[in-house]
């Protein structure tokens, strides 16, 4: 995923612009960034995160970092912002989302007289670069922005920092936000709207759709109108979200509050001596259930913060499995001999819980019920979150009844898709890692060996009509049965 902030300030925006950065650590775990505009023109800093805080490894960076105006981001992916000339003037950029056409990109680049691309990451062209190369090809940064988002496939959100301010531009269908907070003498451009409240800041506006906004210490003014048409990433209020933040209105912590209360109203009949939450997204939604069941709520297991954030996020099976051990540690006294029923947010490849119920039942657990907050996550995402291979995905494999006998619980359910809707916000979300409706189309180049045999998404060759019914239901399709050969 990864976290981008701005600020544009009439005195010194440095301190505003390193704690702004922090609050998004949540959001990424391999690069950090800061860009300056002041005195002495441009000043950046980047480092690897990877098993550093952003704030221990920038602290050193601050007194170098002076300038009034200035971006930043965490970023699950390439090192960034950059510092760019071009015939547009000297800017920094930086952002976040994903490019899913990066070789037609990269060839129409070449043949509109791009020479070369300097930065490299993991053998690919930084996306940034890529994304500055295309507002370039344009005569003005507003004409570069727009014809940025409209070649883009995928998701691509940019703050663009100049010596005059700064261009905040939100992607083509909003699928992550970009929230503007005010305080007397500065402006700040936010993805978590939660991180500029300590620092002073009131809420000011929310970028629509494509808006595209320019941030001064005097003002901001909305220089292309939002499109109609939203589809932020629902997973955001699911799982990436802090429980802090909001997004078109719609709180984080209580959208997961009241999902647990969805479930809980589902679940007629089940007996358990506590109900927890797996930290720490988990949590509120233990709490609604609780709350609305009856069943007291407890903390049988305690995260220890130090260690990886996100179990499904290592590339290797390895590491995740052990990554999701180590982080968890029990309760004895509040495990041993009672009926857990455990609630977690999504269940993705399923490592996390595996380990957990596996050390539920070493700790003494009678039962252990799971139940998930969201839909079965089915299809692969494009845009931005790590889990672009069908194949991988416990729940593209296997049945409910599978994946409980797989983790070991002794039941296993999830929210309905029905259920989620009613907490999101009407008609302005992304529901494609649950449906199968994608809210870009796909290359074909690049979509067609992500899918396993039977599931077919709409907009694989064509752009989506968002008026279709889902999919392929999981449901519908037996091509794992009849390949293990109980059709």
């Amino acid at each position: 995923m990864g976290g981008i902030f701005g600020v544009a300030s009439k005195t010194s925006c440095t301190m505003d612009l390193f704690f702004g950065i922090d609050y998004h650590s949540h959001l990424g775990t391999r690069r950090g960034g800061m860009a300056v505009y002041g005195e002495n023109g441009f000043q950046r800093a980047i480092h690897n995160i990877e098993n550093t805080p952003f704030r221990t490894k920038f602290d050193h960076d601050l007194d170098e970092l002076e300038g009034t105006l200035g971006i930043g981001c965490i970023s699950d992916m390439d090192p960034q912002p950059l510092l760019i000339r071009s015939h547009l003037g000297t800017y920094a950029l930086t952002t976040v989302g994903v490019i899913r056409n990066p070789e037609e990109l990269v060839k129409e680049a070449y043949n509109n007289g791009h020479v070369h691309f300097m930065s490299m990451s993991g053998g690919k062209i930084n996306d940034t670069e890529l994304v500055a190369s295309l507002i370039d090809q344009k005569d003005s940064l507003v004409d570069g922005l727009l014809y940025a988002q409209e070649r883009i496939q995928g998701s691509m959100s940019m703050l663009l920092l100049t010596p005059e301010g700064i261009y905040a531009s939100r992607d083509r269908y909003g699928r992550t936000p970009i929230t503007i907070g005010q305080k007397d003498g500065a402006f700040c451009a936010s993805f978590e709207n939660f991180a500029y409240l300590n620092l002073g800041y009131r809420h000011y506006s929310e970028l629509g759709p494509g808006e595209i906004d320019f941030i001064t210490p005097e003002g901001v003014e909305c220089l292309s109108a939002p499109r109609k048409e939203m589809k932020m990433c629902a997973f955001l209020w699911a799982y990436y979200g802090y429980p802090t933040a909001s997004y078109e209105g719609v709180s984080v912590e209580k959208m997961r509050y009241d999902c647990g209360k969805l479930l809980a109203r589902r679940d007629k009949g089940v007996t358990a001596d506590s109900v927890a939450g797996v930290p720490d997204s988990g949590i509120a939604h233990a709490v609604g259930y609780a709350n609305e069941s009856g069943i007291p709520f407890s903390r049988p297991f305690i995260k220890y913060t130090p260690t990886w954030p996100r179990s499904f996020m290592p590339s290797s099976q390895k590491q995740r499995n052990l990554i999701a051990k180590m982080k968890l540690i029990p309760v004895d006294v509040l495990i041993r001999d009672k009926k857990l029923l455990l609630i977690d947010d999504s269940i993705v490849r399923g490592t996390t819980m595996v380990q957990l119920v596996k050390m539920l039942r070493n700790a003494g657990a009678k039962e252990i019920h799971i139940r998930i907050n969201s839909p079965e996550v089915i299809w692969p995402c494009f845009y931005g979150i790590d889990t672009d291979v069908q194949s991988q995905l416990i729940s593209a494999n296997k049945t409910v009844d599978e994946i409980c006998e797989y983790i070991g619980a002794d039941s296993l359910a999830f929210l309905s898709v029905e259920g989620l809707l009613k907490v999101m916000p009407k008609g302005g979300y992304c529901d494609a890692c649950f449906t199968g409706r994608y809210p870009v189309a796909i290359p074909e180049s690049f979509g067609r060996d992500k899918f396993m045999e039977g599931f077919k998404p709409r907009n694989l060759d064509k752009p989506l009509h968002f008026d279709d019914d889902a999919v392929v239901e999981k449901y519908d399709d037996r091509s794992w049965e009849e390949k293990h050969g109980e059709a």
